[in-house]
C-alpha cells in the first residue's frame, strides 16, 4: 500500500510540473505577449510609459475617433434680426382724409403676415418693394414709414415681426424636449438653446454636443461648454443640435477586476483612471510590472514627417510598482478603442502548482 501511494504521488507531482506550462489562465504574461519585438520582421513596437516618453507620445495621432472642430465665440446683436421666411405684421395708422392707404372712414390699415421674401424684402401697396432683410424691427419700420411720406405724409407705421425657419434652431435629439426654438436675438448661444429645451437627458454619459450648420459638423463636450464660457458659441438660424452619449470605449481583458467594455465617463480617461473604471487588477492574478495598453495606429501615422511610432500596432506598458510608472500613467490617455491588458504573474501559475502538490500530499496523507 506504501508503494502504491508512492507511486501516486511521484505521478501527480509529474503532471503538476507538466502543467506548469499549460495551466489556464486569463491572460499571457508580459513576455509572451512582447515577445520578438526586437526582431527585425516583427510587425508591432513596445514602449515602455514614463516620464521621458509621454511628450513624444503627446505629439501622435489620435485613434478611433474622428476628431472635429469647434467653433470660437463671437458677440451679435441683442434685438431680433429679420431674414428671409420671418413673417411681419403690419399696422399703418393715418388721419388724413381721402388717405390713399385707407378704406373710406378707416385710420388704420392692417398688412398682417406678410412674408419676407427670398431676396429680404416685402411689397408695401402705393410704395412696391422695401428692403428688410437683416435690419431689426425698429429700423424696418423707420425705413417703412419713410418710403410712405410721398403717399402719405402723415401715416405712421407699427411693426411685429414672428421668426421663421432662418431665424430659429433645431435641438434634435438629447434634450427634454426637442423642437424648433426661435431665437429670441442674435446672442442665442448652444447653452441658452440646450437649457430652452429643458436641459440634457440625465441618463447621457459625459454628453457630446454637435452642431450641423450647413453641410460642416462641429462637436465638443457639455463639460467642455461649463469649463470655457468663451466656448458657448452663439447659433445661426437653422442650425441643428444634437447632444449624444459619448460613443467611446476602451477594452479590459486579462487579470483585470472587471473584463468588459466600458464607456468614457469623461472628456480625456488616463491609464489610471482607465483601472479604476476597470476595478483595479487582480491582486492574486495580476503582474503590476505588465499592465499593457494595444492600440492599432492608421498607416498614416508612418508617413514621413509624421510624429508616430514604428509600428501600426503598439504595446505600451505601465508598471505599476514605480512612482514613474504610476505619475505617468496619470498623464497616458486612452485612445477609443485601446485594449487595457492586466497580464498574468508568473508566479500565479507556481502557486497553483503548489496547490496541486499540497492537495497531493493530503491525499497521500488520507491513503495512509
Amino acid at each position: 500500500m506504501r508503494n502504491l501511494t508512492r507511486h501516486i504521488l511521484w505521478i501527480v507531482l509529474g503532471l503538476a510540473l507538466t502543467a506548469c506550462g499549460s495551466l489556464p489562465r486569463g491572460a499571457g504574461v508580459q513576455a509572451e505577449i512582447t515577445k520578438g519585438a526586437g526582431d527585425a520582421q516583427a510587425d508591432f513596437a513596445v514602449y515602455p510609459v514614463s516620464k521621458e516618453f509621454l511628450p513624444s507620445l503627446s505629439q501622435w495621432p489620435t485613434t478611433g475617433t474622428r476628431q472635429y472642430s469647434w467653433l470660437s465665440h463671437s458677440k451679435g446683436s441683442d434685438a431680433q434680426i429679420i431674414r428671409s421666411g420671418d413673417t411681419l405684421n403690419v399696422i399703418i395708422w393715418d388721419s388724413a382724409e381721402n388717405s390713399l392707404l385707407m378704406s373710406p372712414g378707416a385710420r388704420s390699415a392692417d398688412l398682417s403676415g406678410v412674408r419676407v421674401s427670398e431676396s429680404g424684402s416685402i411689397f408695401v401697396p402705393y410704395v412696391g418693394n422695401i428692403r428688410v432683410a437683416d435690419r431689426t424691427p425698429d429700423s424696418a419700420r423707420e425705413v417703412l414709414q419713410r418710403q410712405l411720406e410721398a403717399v402719405a405724409p402723415g401715416a405712421q407705421v407699427q411693426l411685429s415681426m414672428a421668426e421663421g425657419r432662418t431665424n430659429s434652431v433645431d435641438l434634435v435629439s438629447g434634450v427634454r424636449s426637442p423642437g424648433n426654438f426661435k431665437m429670441p436675438d442674435q446672442n442665442f448661444s448652444v447653452l441658452a438653446a440646450i437649457s430652452a429645451a429643458g436641459g440634457v437627458n440625465e441618463s447621457l454619459t459625459n454628453p457630446q454636443v454637435r452642431l450641423v450648420r450647413g453641410q460642416k459638423t462641429y462637436r465638443t463636450s457639455l463639460s467642455n461648454l461649463f469649463e470655457n464660457p468663451e466656448l458657448d458659441t452663439r447659433l445661426n438660424g437653422g442650425d441643428q443640435l444634437m447632444v449624444e452619449k459619448d460613443g467611446r470605449y476602451f477594452l479590459t481583458l486579462g487579470a483585470a477586476g472587471n473584463e468588459s467594455q466600458f464607456g468614457f465617463n469623461r472628456e480625456k480617461v488616463s491609464a489610471l483612471d482607465a483601472l479604476s473604471i476597470m476595478g483595479g487588477v487582480n491582486d492574486n492574478r495580476a503582474n503590476p510590472k505588465g499592465v499593457l495598453v494595444l492600440r492599432e495606429y492608421p498607416a498614416s501615422a508612418l508617413d514621413a514627417g509624421q510624429r508616430g511610432p514604428r509600428q501600426q500596432r503598439v504595446v505600451f506598458t505601465i508598471d505599476l510598482t514605480t512612482s514613474d510608472g504610476l505619475f505617468s500613467a496619470r498623464n497616458f490617455y486612452i485612445n477609443s478603442g485601446d485594449l487595457v491588458l492586466a497580464t498574468e504573474s508568473a508566479l500565479s501559475s507556481v502557486n497553483v502548482v503548489f496547490g496541486i502538490v499540497g492537495s497531493a500530499f493530503g491525499l497521500v496523507r488520507n491513503l495512509n
